[in-house]
């Protein structure tokens, strides 16, 4: 199978996958505390995305010092914080990681 073929089948196999239970599932058929429970979701998800991100270099090894990246989430933070807009939040994080990378 090439390679094309295959990055093909994969994203086909990975769109019915997600979209199937989009389409299957309907909002009556959970009572309230189980859509209570399910709207933690989005925020226990998160952090396992944003820590690997942040937090390891490119060898899966933990890196503290030096690290850019530290300074710059707690100053998107503070921002999202502070002004509650999301925009604001991904503009003032890209933009001093960038400042910090090339110009400290």
């Amino acid at each position: 199978m090439s390679d094309l073929a295959l990055i093909i089948y994969c994203g086909i196999v990975t769109y019915l996958t997600r979209f199937s239970m989009i389409a299957i599932l309907k909002k009556e058929m959970f009572n309230d505390r189980a859509r209570e429970v399910l709207s933690y979701v989005p925020s226990a998800i998160f952090p396992a995305i944003i820590f690997p991100a942040i937090f390891l270099d490119d060898f899966g090894q933990f890196q503290l010092e030096n690290n850019p990246k530290i300074l710059a989430g707690a100053i998107a933070m503070i921002i999202g914080i502070l002004s509650r807009n999301i925009i604001a939040t991904i503009f003032s994080g890209l933009a001093s990681y960038w400042f910090l990378i090339f110009v400290v």
